[in-house]
């Protein structure tokens, strides 16, 4: 269940939706999705997405999804995975003035990080060093906010830096590519589980870490930038390809978070975001 800029809560009750939930929440269903969840699986379908025959899914994606390509670039699309990557046009994504934006479209709640390095998302706990493998970052930002934004498959699939500053390097961690549907979290730590990447973004009055999680038939993350460089908020990171994905956004204590946010998480919902809105009070 998610919730819009109105106020008014919407429910996705999909076939899609239904059948994981149905999968993730029987475990011999989820033994026998495994072999899906392997990259080489997300890495065949993305080459036939990439081939020019894939255009024919473009117009029926649009309109099962209705998706209003008023915001986009006008153009035409070479494969399925060239419309997936589209961009968007000049103006379309403002960026707010608040100390953290969110640097993609989608749904986002936002959870406690305890002194203990660990937050909860529904039924898993997820420890800092489980997430990102270094025990250095996981002390850096307890007690501060585990933001997640999941990008459904609708969504604007190009993402930017959620504050500027000096980045670090891209830390890449191999996994598997299970759904980021909520109806694989009670079951499968899928945050820690996927792979992901990840980087520091450091300036004068804080830091953030900023990763991306791959999904499901989302076989490629691909970042502009993978050295160590200066960057502005709001700046392209990177995009990822076809199927729904994830953005982790750890902040430090003492930084606000909109009260908002936070009231729907503990209300069980999601809440739409796009690219560039604040995810700050400041």
């Amino acid at each position: 269940m998610y919730i819009d800029k109105n106020g008014v809560i919407h429910k996705d009750d999909s076939s899609q939706d239904r059948l994981l939930k149905t999968v993730y929440s029987n475990v011999v269903l989820r033994i026998l999705m495994k072999p899906l969840t392997l990259p080489i699986v997300s890495a065949v379908a993305g080459k036939a997405l990439d081939s020019g025959l894939s255009r024919a899914f473009i117009k029926p994606f649009i309109k099962a999804n209705k998706i209003d390509m008023r915001d986009f670039e006008k153009r035409e699309f070479k494969s399925f995975n060239d419309f997936f990557k589209r961009r968007v046009k000049d103006g379309a994504r403002p960026v707010s003035k608040a100390r953290v934006i969110s640097p993609s479209d989608g749904r986002v709640s936002v959870y406690d990080i305890n002194d203990d390095s660990v937050f909860k998302v529904k039924g898993s706990h997820y420890s800092l060093f489980s997430l990102t493998r270094s025990s250095f970052i996981a002390k850096r930002f307890c007690g501060g906010k585990a933001v997640i934004i999941r990008l459904c498959p609708q969504d604007y699939h190009r993402y930017c830096y959620s504050i500027s500053g000096r980045k670090s390097i891209n830390i890449r961690i191999p996994g598997f590519l299970n759904t980021v549907n909520p109806a694989a979290y009670d079951n499968v730590k899928v945050f820690c589980e996927n792979t992901r990447e990840y980087c520091l973004i450091n300036n004068c009055r804080t830091c953030v870490l900023q990763m991306e999680v791959g999904a499901l038939m989302v076989g490629r993350i691909s970042n502009n930038r993978g050295i160590s460089a200066c960057v502005k908020k709001g700046e392209e990171k990177g995009c990822f390809e076809f199927g729904g994905s994830t953005i982790i956004l750890l902040l430090q204590k003492g930084v606000r978070v909109k009260r908002s946010f936070i009231e729907n998480t503990q209300l069980g919902l999601e809440t739409l975001i796009k690219q560039g809105e604040s995810i700050t009070e400041d």
